[in-house]
């Protein structure tokens, strides 16, 4: 017996790994090779290609495609209609299967509806993707980004709150608590 779900519409094809307490729905497609953490959740006409690892507690929703070379880490959240890409400069008449561009979301990350990632870049843990912007360079940690192309318009909390750092360069989470520095361009938490 499996401990997933999949809803009847669902195709799995032989050779997915699928953890425990994951649910899958409505005209979902996962692809051989792939690999689908616990407790996941798969949005209805999602396509997951083969080689994509996503690790546990991804949140997929509707209508995205998780291209062959995309790497998402634990507890990334993926907005409606939200795009990846594999290739720089696809062409109908040229394969290009070969010149796949790595793409990892870290830990913890959320991107936006509509938004749209360009392949070979890194989205940092924590980061927030704003709906509907497209990603051309690496994402910081914890950065807040905006816009096509996207630019970065501040800093977030794990819990997804806009940090304000004071003179000293602190911030705290409004929802938990938990304190932040800013140093030279990076946001770390404060392990007190």
């Amino acid at each position: 017996m499996d401990d997933y779900f999949a809803h009847p519409t669902a195709v799995i094809d032989e050779g997915c790994t699928i953890g425990r307490g994951t649910k899958i729905w409505h005209f979902s497609h996962l692809m051989p090779g792939c690999r689908v953490g616990e407790r996941c959740n798969i949005g209805q006409n999602v396509l997951v290609a083969s080689g994509v690892v996503l690790g546990n507690n991804v949140k997929v929703q509707n209508n995205v495609s998780i291209y062959t070379g995309v790497t998402c880490e634990d507890d990334v959240f993926l907005g409606p209609s939200m795009v990846f890409t594999n290739v720089i400069n696809p062409r109908s008449h040229v394969s290009r299967k070969h010149e796949y561009r790595p793409t990892i979301v870290r830990r913890g990350a959320s991107i936006g509806a509509n938004a749209t990632i360009v392949c070979g870049n890194e989205i940092g843990e924590y980061a927030m993707v704003g709906a509907g912007a497209v990603i051309t360079k690496p994402v910081k940690p914890y950065a807040l980004v905006v816009g096509n192309p996207a630019r970065q318009v501040g800093w977030v909390s794990r819990n997804g709150h806009r940090l304000h750092f004071g003179p000293e360069g602190l911030a705290t989470c409004p929802e938990t608590g938990e304190r932040y520095r800013l140093d030279e361009g990076s946001v770390a938490v404060i392990n007190d």
